[in-house]
């Protein structure tokens, strides 16, 4: 895992490569590391994968904006580490908005530094009234002499407690809508960036909220003109949907893997469990979305490296069919294990709790499903 046959049409042979060495890795150096036993211990344990990650380069695709390198180091991570997954993914959520709309300035504070694992990145986009609905958020950047205050709360944040940086949207222009959000780099240390409180999920999860009380940044920190930001947000969370899929499939594969394995020793009334048709159904199913999630996925990403301006229906189709489709499987994996399976020390209990959430961030299924019908009707010269 990741198996590359199944997607050989949308890889070059560098991706062939890399996915043999990713598999590689993360089964000998991160599937071995016990679950956080606390919200406290997922903490420490992720800025320690940070730190591994960072040293053996698995970040590289996020600077080199290889969107099929990234979606192969997501899914290995993702069967090995829900945890190591989460770590990957808010590196590059956190950061491809600086590749893509940061001066130089910026991108040599930053950049290096998260590639090589010794800062942690966070996407600071929703808030309590602001989730689906992004462009309803309420935090405020006022522009203060050279630079900006801003004020306000996000929730729901990825490293929240524990980043040493965030990419913040904020209102420049209450007025303008969704036209008048612009995005901004705060360092954690920045005075009036207040970690508010962890939120804890049943999955281990570095999770939490943030506010900012009279929090002023240099102008030097926007990214982009004012009013861009949305759009920014936008374009990102576009561009690494896919990796999401990725991330999706690899929990799938690593579920499928052990239904497998169960289903081949389990023993009950004289025969193995793979021997019974109503588990060899299950077994064929699972593996039938896992293939099709896989395809969407990598057509997705391998559209987007070949120069797609955007992938917005390719990779919200990846997204939605993915996503569902892992929970779907993880649960068979759970049928088929039995007790075990909700054994909090099994790896498919684990990943019960933790694929949930993928239908969720990013963007839910069901703004996928949305966003696909608009790209259809606008297509067909429909009303969208």
């Amino acid at each position: 895992m990741p198996d590359p046959t199944t997607v050989r049409a949308f890889l070059a042979e560098s991706h062939v490569a890399l996915a043999a060495r990713a598999a590689d890795y993360a089964a000998r150096e991160i599937a071995p590391l016990p679950e956080p036993a606390d919200d406290a211990a997922a903490r420490t344990q992720a800025r320690d994968l940070l730190a591994r990650l960072g040293q053996a380069s698995w970040f590289a695709p996020i600077a080199d904006q290889d969107l099929r390198a990234a979606c192969l180091v997501r899914e290995a991570l993702a069967a090995a580490s829900p945890l190591a997954d989460a770590v990957f993914a808010l590196q590059a959520l956190g950061t491809v908005p600086i590749l893509l709309a940061g001066d130089r300035e910026l991108q040599d504070r930053w950049v290096p530094a998260v590639l090589a694992g010794r800062a942690m990145a966070s996407f600071a986009l929703t808030e309590p009234e602001a989730g689906s609905d992004a462009a309803a958020i309420a935090t405020t950047a006022a522009r203060d002499g050279n630079g900006y205050v801003l004020s306000g709360m996000k929730t729901l944040i990825s490293n929240a407690g524990i980043a040493d940086f965030y990419t913040v949207f904020a209102s420049t222009d209450r007025g303008k809508g969704n036209k008048g959000i612009s995005a901004f780099v705060v360092a954690a240390d920045t005075p009036g960036l207040k970690f508010v409180r962890p939120l804890v999920l049943s999955a281990p999860h570095p999770l939490g909220e943030i506010a900012f009380d009279d929090c002023r940044v240099p102008a030097s920190s926007r990214l982009g003109a004012e009013g861009e930001g949305f759009k920014l947000g936008l374009t990102t969370l576009d561009r690494l949907r896919a990796t999401v899929a990725a991330a999706a499939c690899g929990m799938a594969a690593r579920a499928l893997q052990e239904a497998v394995a169960h289903a081949t020793r389990r023993r009950q009334f004289g025969r193995t469990l793979s021997e019974f048709q109503l588990i060899q159904e299950k077994l064929a199913r699972m593996a039938t979305d896992l293939t099709a999630a896989r395809l969407l996925t990598y057509r997705a990403a391998w559209e987007k490296d070949r120069g797609a301006e955007r992938v917005t229906l390719e990779a919200a189709m990846a997204k939605a069919f993915a996503t569902e489709a892992a929970q779907r499987i993880v649960d068979d994996a759970v049928q088929i294990l039995g007790g075990r399976g909700v054994l909090a020390s099994h790896p498919v209990d684990r990943l019960y709790r933790a694929v949930r959430a993928l239908r969720i961030y990013e963007g839910t299924t069901e703004i996928q499903h949305l966003i696909v019908a608009g790209q259809l009707l606008k297509q067909a010269g429909g009303a969208a």
